[in-house]
């Protein structure tokens, strides 16, 4: 039988996915920002059955969990895996076009 993965966002994740709706909003249209954020909402239910799809990130390395990514647009979507109780935690919605060092300050 093959383990289904729950993806559960941390509220940290949420806040960051309203933010990167919000200024699309804005800069673009209601259209576009829906979209990029039902993107980036699909490329994390693809985890679900495939969690290790995404690349190690190495500048968590020295986290106790692994952190992995997946990129969609200009976003990095970083998470790690709860093997004991098969979850996909999403931590961070990471706009790539900022200093890469700044994804070290999260939590």
């Amino acid at each position: 039988m093959e383990i289904v993965f729950k993806i559960l966002w941390t509220d940290f994740a949420i806040n960051q996915l309203k933010d990167i709706f919000d200024y699309h909003l804005i800069k673009a249209s209601p259209n576009i920002a829906q979209r990029l954020v039902q993107k980036i909402i699909d490329a994390t239910i693809i985890l679900e059955n495939n969690p290790k799809s995404g690349r190690k990130e190495d500048l968590l390395a020295d986290r106790h969990q692994e952190f992995r990514f997946v990129i969609v647009k200009n976003y990095k979507i970083i998470y790690w895996i709860d093997y004991d109780f098969n979850i996909v935690n999403i931590a961070i919605v990471f706009d790539t076009r900022q200093n890469p060092k700044k994804i070290r300050k999260v939590n």
